[in-house]
Order: structure tokens, then sequence, then C-alpha cells
């Protein structure tokens, strides 16, 4: 099964703010600014590629914290698998759009391939992050927003060696947003 991470960073690397917060990626660049039929950046395309997500309790809590109606759930009908160790049920406004995972990542994705899922999403920084050092992601799109934040959420942390990113295509918005999408070589 593929896996792949579609996220967007500030230009110093980081997913959010220390507190959790992700307001700077509505206001950086040029909000103004027409986008055309880029004005998702892919990401629709992208949802339209992948039949299931994969995300951590934190990503969670945050879309969780949005209290999306149904017209803005931007994930459709795909199934999310949801990673905690502290959770066993989801939020209520998240009750029968995600379902709760705890175990080991390598039997999900066997599990998730036998029931006939072909390609993952895979958010969270720490999920990412687990799922690189189990050699789990076969490419990366990384829309970097342009901001510098300082600190925050690291994308990435420790690795277990170097890894090396092939393949590069990048896109520049006219809002100033650059993505690159990488593939992965273990």
């Amino acid at each position: 099964m593929k896996c792949s991470v579609f996220i967007a960073t500030s230009v110093d690397g980081f997913i959010a703010k220390e507190d959790g917060c992700v307001d700077w990626l509505h206001t950086a660049g040029k909000p103004e600014a027409d986008m055309g039929k880029q004005a998702d950046m892919g990401m629709l395309d992208y949802m339209a590629s992948v039949d299931c997500m994969i995300m951590g309790r934190k990503c969670m809590d945050m879309i969780s914290s949005m209290n999306l109606t149904t017209e803005q759930w931007p994930y459709g009908a795909t199934r999310i698998i949801v990673l905690s160790n502290s959770l066993n049920e989801a939020p209520t406004n998240m009750k029968g759009k995600v379902e709760m995972y705890s175990g080991d990542l390598l039997a999900l994705v066997s599990r998730l391939e036998s029931e006939g899922h072909k390609h993952a999403y895979i958010d969270g920084g720490t999920t990412i992050q687990a799922f690189i050092n189990l050699q789990l992601i076969n490419e990366m799109t990384i829309t970097r927003a342009p901001v510098l934040l300082g600190e925050g959420k690291s994308l990435f942390g420790k690795v277990f060696k170097d890894i090396k990113l092939q393949q590069a295509e990048a896109t520049a918005f006219p809002n100033d947003f650059v993505q690159v999408k990488y593939k992965i070589s273990y």
C-alpha cells in the first residue's frame, strides 16, 4: 500500500505553533491573490487519489476544534483512522467520521492493505515521523507557507539515517506558497 504525505509548513519547517495553532496558514503570503484553478493547491486531486487516511490524535483534536460543518468537511467519505494510546473514543463531533486505533503501525498498514486499500494519506507530525522511521512513506508533498515562525511543532524530528528525497516537482503559487513533491528513497 502506498503511504504519502500532503502537508503545509512554514518556511522554517513548522506545522503548527507551540500551542497547536495553525491560523498563520490563512494569513501567510497573499491571501487576496487570484489562485484561479489552483485555489486548493492540489488538495482535491490529492484527496481523490487516496482511499484512507491515518492521522495522529493531536491532528484529530485540531480538526475537531474547528467544528466543521458537513459542507466544510474536507475529507469526504474517506476512511480515517486516528492513532491514539490515550483515547478509545472519538470526540462527539468526530463520531462516525473517524475510527480510533492503538497498536502496531505495520500491522495497521497490513490490515488496511488486506482490506483492499491502495493509498493512505498520513497526517500529523508525530504520525508522519513514525511512518518515516518505519520506511512506510513513499512520497511527500510539502507546501511551504511564506512565513517564518521561529518556533513551533516541527514536521521532522530524528530519523534513523539520512533519507534521500528524489524526483522533485515544484510549483510556485500566486499567493507566494511553494509546493514541492518528492519520492522517498530509503
